[in-house]
């Protein structure tokens, strides 16, 4: 299973890449690819002038060439980060939903008490123009993430690892559907 883990976090030590790395260790992937949301603003005189922008095409490339994609990404203000947004936005431009019929697993870690909560929910709303397969179930929300993962980077409380299991056995499920 060929896995793209696109973190809301442009932090190069982001509890969210955390949380991906954890998600993958746990569903053993046969190829792994974090995607750069390091992408120009959203712009339509732009996207006009030029077309999509090189980053843009690669992360869409990402994403058609993924079995299944898996977003982690922090709350920001009781919303979805303005990266991943803009991510979003930037690829539904494209001719074709890269999205459309792909698995898709969201989950968030956060400083706060929440985990994210609100921002995760607002991210599953973001995607449902894009037709993605989003996995239901229990939200995975890393609440103080700060204090939640140990030195070598496994989440330390043993009852989010067994949700976050569950929810990856049912990507795992998805992608054998097709």
């Amino acid at each position: 299973m060929k896995i793209l883990g696109i973190s809301g976090s442009l932090r190069k030590e982001a509890y969210n890449r955390k949380l991906l790395a954890e998600a993958v260790r746990l569903v053993e992937p046969t190829s792994y690819t974090e995607a750069d949301l390091n992408l120009p603003l959203y712009d339509g005189d732009l996207e006009q002038a030029e077309g999509l922008p090189a980053p843009v095409k690669t992360l869409i490339a990402q994403i058609e060439d993924a079995d299944a994609v898996i977003i982690s990404s922090p709350e920001y203000n009781k919303g979805i980060t303005g990266v991943l947004k803009n991510a979003l936005d930037w690829i539904s431009r494209n001719k074709t939903l890269p999205l459309q019929d792909k698995p898709v697993l969201v989950l968030s870690a956060n400083m706060g008490r929440t985990g994210g909560e609100a921002g995760q929910l607002m991210t599953r709303t973001c995607l449902v123009p894009h037709q993605a397969r989003i996995i239901p179930g229990p939200l995975v929300t890393v609440a103080v993430a700060h204090e939640a993962f140990a030195e070598d980077g496994t989440l330390k409380n043993d009852q989010t690892v067994k949700m976050l299991q569950g929810l990856l056995d049912r990507l795992k499920k998805e992608v054998a559907l097709g």
